[in-house]
């Protein structure tokens, strides 16, 4: 497995954690103080677009690393609950480093 396989994945999952915490605050001030109403709004889309991108970097990853259907269900759901995604990612990257390929060049013999 390449090791940007593993980067793109540490990078969306990170992103999408970071943007689940600015939802979840704009949504205390939505709700709690009556303000940020249109900020919501825009921070909600735009986490719900790193979510997809996250979503296919993830299963990506899962795939490549043949992990089991609820390994890779619990990966991909840990971009919906705050500060589950920082914690998964660092159980991944301990799991997945032995997988990645050390970048010396591969020779094909035809």
């Amino acid at each position: 497995m390449k090791r940007s396989v593993l980067t793109r994945y540490r990078v969306m999952a990170y992103v999408t954690a970071v943007m689940l915490l600015v939802l979840c605050t704009c949504m205390i001030f939505k709700y709690g103080f009556h303000m940020g109403k249109d900020l919501t709004l825009v921070v909600s889309q735009i986490h719900g677009v790193l979510y997809i991108i996250y979503l296919v970097f993830a299963f990506d990853l899962g795939s490549k690393a043949k992990w089991p259907v609820g390994k890779l269900l619990w990966v991909l759901i840990s971009g919906t609950i705050p500060t589950a995604a920082f914690f998964v990612e660092r159980k991944v990257v301990r799991e997945v480093e032995p997988l990645v390929a050390d970048g010396s060049p591969v020779t094909v013999k035809a």
